[in-house]
């Protein structure tokens, strides 16, 4: 799969090519997943929220069940260079109207916040709509690397 857009930067640049792993265990929190949006459009994006959790973002900082995460993927001097927050405030009710992930749901935003179309904007991901995982860019050969 070819990556197009910006939403995934640092992680993945335009252009990447990704390997997409169609048979895959449990979803956990962080996995790169690809799927396809209500448009039919491949996206990929990492996993934020599980089903059953609530989520919420205050000062730039991930919280989820009210427990503080860090996120040691996000390019901080990517933040620091754009200015101001990387993550707008918000909750999980303010966006989508319920207080937690639906069962067989997940919650995804991009790496790249500030230019992502994701759950904050289309909602939570049914699991039957994820195609896969990825986590190896393959090209360009300068960019070959294994994301844990």
């Amino acid at each position: 799969m070819t990556i197009e857009g910006s939403s995934m930067i640092p992680t993945f640049q335009q252009d990447d090519q990704i390997i997409v792993r169609t048979i895959y265990n449990n979803i956990e929190r962080f996995d790169l997943v690809v799927f396809h949006d209500s448009s039919n459009r491949t996206l990929v994006k990492r996993v934020i929220g599980l089903p059953g959790e609530e989520i919420r973002y205050e000062n730039d900082q991930l919280y989820i069940d009210d427990q503080k995460i860090e996120e040691k993927f996000l390019d901080n001097n990517l933040v620091n260079h754009a200015g101001g927050v990387w993550t707008s405030d918000f909750t999980l009710e303010e966006l989508t109207g319920t207080q937690i992930v639906p069962e067989d749901e997940y919650f995804v935003l991009g790496d790249n916040r500030r230019s992502s179309n994701d759950s904050r904007y289309f909602g939570s991901v049914p699991v039957d709509s994820i195609i896969g995982e990825t986590s190896i860019t393959y090209y360009p050969f300068n960019r070959i690397k294994f994301i844990p």
